[in-house]
């Protein structure tokens, strides 16, 4: 039943294979769960720090923990249904992000989730017209490849910093250097000595072709981690412990089950129309959907190309179901209050470790389910522990650029800036606008312009707005 229904076979997949995916994806993004709240929440309301809205209210962090968790099962589950793509769903990083520091402080928090609401409605109109799959046909091959290879940079880059191996330098103002290695440029901490191994050891079972070898290298560096921490008691992070473990702590959890608190789903409002001018809501608005808009299509198309899953023409098929559901997570997000939810680039890992279909999502989401009542249980994998297979894949997802013609140098100039501004920016969609601004520009000033898709040119005008968004707000007073 499960073959036919995911049909396994014709992907060359296994439900073993399918399992052991799934279950690698969730290891490797459940990180989300606690990382989420700590971005959008606020532990104690009176601090200083404490993100508030306009009126001052906070998000409490096991509510937002609650609903990431329980958006995340939901929609990974529909996607691997509807779609059949081992592409796992989890609360987007770089919107939260937008959301906590650009938007809430303008308005309250329903209304700036009512907001990501919008934003995903129009994501799913987009999706059911075919704009967002005509786009993604026009997109030249050699950026799809670049799209792949500078996702596989960013979630290798995420795996660096979330491990302590590259840091901020405190005084990276009076500094031409902002990051370095570790502290001082030492490792300097236990933990990040502990990524560092389980780095190799991951690398060494990949290299050899280990079946698994990726989900036992997770499962071995969380076990050097627990006895490493019983050794030298490093302690959490917590923020002010530079030398203690990031997300996650290995140590016997005081307790295993924690009912989940789901008071913010549905806690919504769209009063921002009338509090802000319309045209900083816009703005807010087209913001959003174009960091989400490329976002999840970048994301899509370096995981199908992993997953060999693209046909000849480069393209995903399906892709037009797939890019409906990722929009409705977006509203989802919105809805629960956990922020718009859109595909991680994490199932990577999940892909790497044998996943080709939905199946591998129905055992993702149903550990994210299962996650809103076993927190304590989970959060003993450390961040440092799950940071070496995002390295990994990262590299295995920088192997298609050898089919980049790099002699012509308009081409090379969009695919290099397409693959470096995602991981320095921390933005999938800033790479991708830059490769496609620079490819328009370059290709049309070499006498190309023909060759161009009319699409690629609507799209390119937009993330010349998209870059140019605070200019814009500034002349017209938003």
């Amino acid at each position: 039943m499960l073959r036919r229904l995911f049909r396994t076979y014709e992907r060359g997949a296994t439900v073993g294979g399918e399992v052991r995916g799934g279950i690698v994806t969730f290891v490797t993004m459940a990180y989300i769960v606690v990382l989420n709240p700590l971005i959008l929440g606020s532990v104690d309301p009176t601090s200083a720090g404490a993100k508030r809205d306009v009126l001052g209210a906070t998000l409490a962090v096991p509510q937002v923990a609650a609903v990431t968790a329980l958006v995340a099962g939901v929609m990974t589950i529909l996607f691997g249904l509807v779609a059949n793509f081992p592409f796992a769903l989890a609360t987007g990083l770089g919107i939260n992000t937008l959301v906590a520091v650009t938007i809430a402080p303008q308005m309250t928090w329903p209304e700036a989730m009512g907001l990501v609401v919008v934003e995903g409605v129009i994501i799913v109109i987009l999706g059911l017209t075919g704009f967002r799959t005509a786009v993604f046909a026009a997109i030249p091959n050699p950026l799809k490849i670049a799209i792949s290879a500078g996702i596989g940079a960013f979630i290798a880059l995420i795996g660096l910093v979330d491990a302590g191996f590259v840091r901020r330098i405190p005084d990276a103002a009076n500094t031409t250097v902002p990051v370095g290695l570790g502290i001082d440029g030492s490792i300097a901490s236990w933990p990040t000595a502990v990524f560092c191994a389980g780095l190799l050891i991951t690398g060494v079972l990949v290299a050899r072709g280990t079946r698994a070898g990726i989900l036992i290298g997770v499962v071995a560096t969380t076990v050097i981690a627990i006895v490493v921490e019983a050794i030298v008691h490093a302690g959490p992070s917590n923020g002010t412990n530079p030398h203690g473990w990031n997300l996650g702590y290995p140590g016997l959890p005081s307790s295993i089950v924690s009912l989940p608190d789901l008071s913010l789903v549905g806690d919504v409002s769209f009063g921002a129309f009338t509090r802000l001018p319309a045209i900083a809501v816009t703005l807010l608005v087209f913001t959003l959907v174009l960091a989400n808009f490329f976002d999840a299509m970048g994301t899509m198309t370096g995981l199908g190309r992993q997953a060999d899953l693209l046909d000849e023409q480069g393209q995903l098929p399906g892709i037009g179901r797939a890019l409906v559901v990722e929009g409705v997570g977006a509203v989802a997000g919105g809805a629960a209050s956990s922020s718009s939810n859109t595909v991680f680039v994490e199932s990577a890992s999940g892909i790497a470790s044998g996943a080709r279909t939905g199946l591998a999502n129905v055992v993702t989401g149903l550990l994210f389910l299962a996650a809103m009542f076993f927190t304590p249980l989970y959060e003993i994998v450390p961040v440092e522990a799950a940071a070496p297979a995002l390295v990994v894949v990262g590299a295995l997802m920088m192997g298609g650029v050898r089919e980049i013609a790099w002699d012509d140098f308009a081409t090379a100039l969009p695919v290099f800036l397409t693959i470096v501004v995602m991981p320095f920016t921390y933005s999938i969609a800033n790479g991708i606008g830059a490769g496609f601004v620079t490819w328009v520009v370059l290709h049309a000033a070499t006498g190309r312009a023909r060759t161009i898709h009319p699409l690629m040119w609507v799209v390119a005008a937009a993330f010349v707005a998209y870059f140019a968004v605070g200019p814009l707000r500034a002349a017209f007073g938003g």
